[in-house]
């Protein structure tokens, strides 16, 4: 079973994602913030990351930057899932090493169809 790490600052956006992605056979994993997540990659790579940008203690895009410093931190699908919608912030996510990017709100059709397109179902 394929682990995806769920990182939002939101209860809620944890909750929706956890019900879409548990319904197409991910096992889920949570964190709060992007050092949380760090942590929790550091113990176990996930096989993928949906992360918010803007979270407190360490946003979404310093934790992707060092989850590629990783050891095997190149291997998990990135999906960004944020209220960022400027072409720069994209472009600077996707630079960053993130592999799709997802503007909230998002619904379960959105969320399958780009972990489909990263080659995740």
């Amino acid at each position: 079973m394929k682990t995806c790490l769920v990182v939002d600052d939101s209860r809620v956006i944890r909750k929706v994602a956890r019900r879409v992605l548990e319904d197409i056979g991910f096992y889920i994993a949570e964190a709060s913030d992007g050092l949380e997540a760090l942590a929790w990659c550091r113990t176990e790579m996930p096989d993928a990351v949906l992360l918010d940008w803007n979270m407190p203690v360490m946003t979404g895009l310093e934790f992707l930057k060092q989850l590629r410093e990783e050891p095997g931190g190149d291997a998990p699908r990135v999906v960004f899932c944020t209220v960022e919608n400027d072409v720069e912030r994209i472009r600077e996510a996707l630079a960053s090493g993130a592999d799709e990017y997802i503007m909230k709100p998002f619904d379960g059709d959105i969320l399958v169809a780009k972990f489909a397109e990263v080659g995740l179902v």
